[in-house]
């Protein structure tokens, strides 16, 4: 077996059992209003708040007003990232015109063009940790955490090497200039509410 063959084998088999963790997850009784994901092969389970949805939709608000309402935007919609079982529900995530689902029925990582997540007190170590790496790793070129805790967002471009390059903090209240970047926009974060 090839070094591509193998690794192609191993990503079916880690799609096979996401899919099957999934199935399972689907079939128990998790509450309404309830968001879940697999993070290193650890389900994650994190109640979705007012606050997480109105910095969601002034995220996905601009990216709509720049590309028009056929761009395709998707929130909390499974993408299987590199790594250990990692079936990721990005808060946003922005796909390159002409993504199509893979065989699978599945979105593909490497049409990844944008993530946005929204940090939950209980996951925010996915969010800087195991996520942020996994997404460099799909060299997805642009990241953005918004913190409602801290009242700030952290701007990550450049993967390289499993991890990115440059981060920008930006506080609340000021514009994030991401023209430069495959989004080529301005984000205002004036109404972004606080926890």
């Amino acid at each position: 077996m090839t070094v591509l063959e193998d690794r192609i084998a191993m990503a079916d088999a880690n799609t096979e059992c996401l899919d099957a963790w999934f199935e399972r997850l689907e079939r128990m009784p998790v509450p309404e209003g309830f968001r879940v994901e697999i993070v290193g092969g650890n389900v994650h389970m994190t109640p979705q708040r007012d606050t997480h949805w109105a910095i969601i939709r002034r995220i996905v608000r601009p990216i709509e007003d720049r590309f028009g309402m056929d761009v395709l935007v998707l929130s909390d919609v499974r993408i299987d990232f590199p790594g250990h079982k990692n079936g990721f529900c990005p808060d946003v995530a922005k796909l390159r015109d002409g993504a199509k689902r893979d065989e699978t029925g599945h979105w593909r990582y490497e049409d990844v063009e944008f993530v946005a997540e929204v940090i939950s007190q209980g996951t925010a170590a996915n969010d800087y940790g195991p996520k942020r790496l996994a997404y460099a790793a799909a060299e997805v070129p642009l990241y953005l955490i918004a913190d409602p805790y801290q009242g700030r967002c952290h701007i990550f471009t450049h993967p390289k090497d499993g991890d990115y390059t440059t981060e920008t903090r930006v506080v609340f209240g000021e514009e994030l200039d991401l023209t430069d970047t495959v989004l080529g926009l301005t984000l205002p974060t004036a109404d972004f509410p606080r926890d």
